[in-house]
C-alpha cells in the first residue's frame, strides 16, 4: 500500500494545484501542515499550469492499493 500526503492549494487563476509527497509520517499534525503550507505559498517557489500558488486548499492522505495480475 502506497500512502501520499496530497497538499490542494488555491491559485490566482481561480483553480485547484496539488503537491505530493510520498510516505507522510502519521498521524498528520494540521497546524504544522497548515504552517508549511502557508511558507510554502511565501515562497513563492512553485507554478503550475494553474497558475500561482495563493490559499491552502486542504491536505489528505492518499493510500492506493495495487494488484498485478501476470497475463500468460
Amino acid at each position: 500500500m502506497a500512502k501520499t500526503l496530497e497538499l490542494q492549494f488555491g491559485t490566482d487563476l481561480g483553480k485547484v494545484a496539488r503537491l505530493t509527497v510520498d510516505n507522510p509520517v502519521e498521524p498528520v499534525d494540521p497546524a504544522s501542515l497548515k504552517l508549511t503550507m502557508e511558507s510554502i505559498i511565501a515562497s513563492n517557489a512553485f507554478f503550475s499550469s494553474n497558475g500561482y500558488l495563493v490559499s491552502v486548499g486542504g491536505a489528505r492522505v492518499v493510500e492506493r492499493n495495487v494488484t498485478e495480475y501476470e497475463i500468460i
